[in-house]
This record gives structure tokens, sequence and C-alpha cells, in this order.
């Protein structure tokens, strides 16, 4: 089994490359980004010396469990997509942390980040999932990330649902792609509390295929500039809110009468 310890970042070529001067530990003391994927890692050791480490790349690797980087303080963007990871655990010291890849692992709830109040971005797309399971997202996580998270991409992951999400009203670019929303008015509903939203990608769900289905969610969204992959024009926009604005007052004077 391969653990990552210091060991294995003095091995690295890639990483630790003598300097005049400069002995082993402080250079670990003054290490700030390490590239170590693709390593067939399987646990995290400890790694306390690199105490300003603010940039890890595990990606591409066998890691299971989250573990050891209640040091590492100054984090700021952590890579673990491709490895096995099945829950969130140890992240709660990564106060500074922004960025967070976690695709292609095991992870059937994402929880535990309630502390993480500077992250804004969440990649969680192609969680390797058992037959029928859906990825679920705490909605306490999801409240105390509202005030940052700008980012989140949660395509593959068999979600029908996504009305705990409302709470992320920082929200700028949001990915959902093949999964199976199928509920024009709940989207309608959620992206109503998401003032900042820019780019949305739906492509893949049944969603996509109700009538009306662009018409909708664009006067919805009204700051969106990308839906599924395509631009939005701003006289379509123009023409398809005052479109949606002119039916509603046609119902309300008809329900008058």
């Amino acid at each position: 089994m391969v653990r990552l310890t210091v060991d294995l970042i003095e091995k690295s070529k890639d990483n630790y490359k003598k300097k005049r001067g400069l002995s082993f530990p402080e250079y670990l003391r003054t290490l700030t980004h390490l590239h170590l994927s693709n390593q067939k890692i399987k646990d995290i050791g400890d790694l306390s010396m690199c105490r300003n480490l603010s940039v890890l790349y595990l990606y591409d690797n066998q890691i299971t469990r989250i573990c050891n980087l209640g040091f590492a303080s100054n984090l700021t963007h952590l890579y673990m997509q491709n490895n096995d990871i099945t829950h969130l655990d140890n992240l709660s010291n990564l106060q500074k942390l922004s960025k967070l890849y976690l695709s292609g692992n095991r992870i059937a709830v994402v929880e535990g980040l309630e502390l993480l109040s500077e992250l804004k971005e969440l990649h969680l797309e192609s969680q390797r999932l058992a037959p029928g399971e859906k990825l679920l997202l705490d909605p306490r996580t999801l409240r105390s990330l509202a005030g940052s998270l700008c980012v989140l991409n949660i395509s593959k992951n068999n979600i029908d649902d996504i009305q705990d999400l409302a709470a992320l009203r920082e929200i700028q670019h949001f990915s959902a792609a093949y999964n199976k929303l199928h509920n024009v008015e709940e989207l309608e509903d959620v992206f109503s509390f998401w003032p900042r939203l820019l780019q949305l990608d739906l492509r893949g769900n049944p969603v996509c295929k109700k009538r009306k289905y662009r018409d909708c969610l664009i006067p919805a969204c009204k700051t969106l500039d990308v839906l599924d992959g395509k631009e939005i024009n701003e006289l379509t926009r123009q023409f398809l809110t005052n479109q949606k604005a002119f039916k509603e007052a046609k119902k309300k004077t008809l329900h008058t009468y």
C-alpha cells in the first residue's frame, strides 16, 4: 500500500529538487504546492511539516478517506477527484479552503462542510454510486455554504430534486447535467432565489424535453448568460420576460372577473 508521507515527497522528482543551502525539512516548511496525482496512494500520513501548503493535488489515486490534513490551515485548493472516498471527514480545520474537487469518488451524502465558510467552488460530479442510489446534500451544509459558494457541479448523480439548493443564494455557475430532474416549476422556484446565476447546465435531464423548457427558465433566471451551453440573446430574454409578464397579467384579469 502506498502511503503519502514526507518520504514519498522526498522521492518524488517532480516535487523535491534539492536546492543549494536548503535542507529537506526547510524545503517542506516552504512548500506551497504539492503534486502527487496518479501515484496509487491509498492513505494520507503525517504531512504536518508542510504547514504552508496552499494547493494539494491528489487526484487519480486510490484514497478511501480524507485524514491527517488538520495541520493545513492555509490550504485553499484541494484536488481529490477520482479516488475511492466514501465520506467527507476531517475537513473542518481547512477554513481557508476555496476550491474542493471531489468528482468521481463514492460519496453518497455531502455533509461535514459546515465550517468551510470561504468555500467558493464544490465539484461533485459523477460519483460512483450503488444502483438506485442518488447523491444527497445535507441541508445543514447547504445553509452554511449559502454566503460563499459560487460554483456547484452535481452532474451525473441520479438527482431528481434540488429544492434544498435554494439556500445557495450566491451561486453563479450551476451544473446538474445528466440527472433525473423533471419538474420545470420546481426549477423556476429554486432559480428565483439565485439572483447572480450566470451559467446553467441541465443537459440530459428529462425536463429538457418538456415543451417551452427554455422559454420558462430564461425569464426565471434574470442574470443568466448561458443555458445548456448556448448563449442567451438579450432580445430573446426581453421578449420571453415580456411574454411571461403579459400572461401573468392576463391570468390575474381573468381571475378578477
